[in-house]
């Protein structure tokens, strides 16, 4: 007999939680916030709406369905299954957060803020759920595009929006770059770090170094099967060039990092906590994943 489905909901802590773990209670909050020209009204409110909205979809959950909850700070320690319909109660940047922990399971994104959140990812009202639901696993779901970095020690991160290959700390990081379908052309950087984002990261950060660049490049969309790269602020030097600092990489296509410091992370989606830490003189590659986000429209 097959298992009934189970809802995954995913959330995180509130600013107002965090404040009051912090200072002990909300008084003590309160005054806090009070000394720097703040008032706690403001943060509590939020607060209610986001614990109303995850309420209300927990309360939508079909009866004969299991449930689960995670928070943020939990998601590499979860064990997500096949069967599961993963719920994500917050905003946009916390789809971009499961994401990478997921293998073809529907994500229903549930915007807890409208008035502060864009809505690209968290798409849909709580008040929706009782009817996305079902549909969640039989219904259309919009396939999108993912990065991912392989090392060659066989350590591998998956990303939704940008995967960021540099040194901690905001040091100088130095490595040899190139192409692997380039016929062998490589050349030596020192640099700020390399990222590499797929059409749904072209609203953020991607955008930000896009947009410096002159907008030359043109933005992939969240769907389509390419990528783009940037070089940040590379130093030229008798030893390190600039003539490798931005491109596409199709489906195909592999960009090739080989460490040349001591130290260098990879991490994707801003989630620098659960990062790939590499060495000298290994090697990593960044392209398009073969796995994909099933967001449901």
């Amino acid at each position: 007999m097959s298992l009934a489905p189970r809802v995954v909901l995913v959330h995180r802590t509130t600013e107002y939680e965090e404040l009051v773990a912090h200072h002990g209670t909300h008084g003590q909050a309160a005054f806090f916030l009070s000394s720097r020209g703040r008032a706690i009204e403001e943060v509590a409110e939020r607060h209610h709406r986001a614990r109303q909205a995850l309420a209300e979809v927990a309360a939508a959950i079909p009866l004969t369905w299991r449930q689960a909850r995670v928070e943020r700070a939990d998601l590499d320690r979860f064990l997500f299954a096949p069967e599961d319909v993963v719920v994500v109660v917050g905003q946009d940047g916390l789809v971009a957060n499961v994401a990478k922990y997921l293998s073809g399971q529907p994500v229903l994104g549930i915007d807890a803020d409208p008035d502060r959140n864009p809505g690209v990812l968290v798409r849909h009202r709580s008040r929706d759920a009782a009817a996305l639901l079902p549909s969640a696993l039989t219904g259309r779901a919009d396939e999108l595009t993912m990065v991912e970095a392989v090392a060659d020690d066989t350590q591998r991160l998956v990303a939704l929006n940008e995967i960021y290959l540099g040194a901690a700390g905001h040091q100088t990081a130095r490595y040899r770059l190139g192409l692997e379908d380039d016929g062998g052309v490589v050349e030596a950087q020192a640099s700020s770090g390399v990222l590499v984002g797929t059409g749904t990261g072209a609203t953020g950060w991607l955008r930000s170094v896009w947009q410096e660049r002159g907008g030359g490049l043109r933005l992939p969309a969240p769907t389509e099967t390419r990528l783009l790269w940037f070089v940040r602020e590379a130093w030229p030097s008798p030893a390190t060039g600039t003539s490798l600092v931005s491109g596409e990489l199709p489906a195909t296509a592999r960009l090739r990092l080989t460490v040349e410091c001591e130290r260098l992370i990879a991490f994707g989606d801003g989630m620098e906590g659960d990062a790939v830490e590499l060495t000298w003189g290994q090697r990593v590659v960044v392209g398009v994943c073969g796995e994909r986000l099933r967001l449901v429209g």
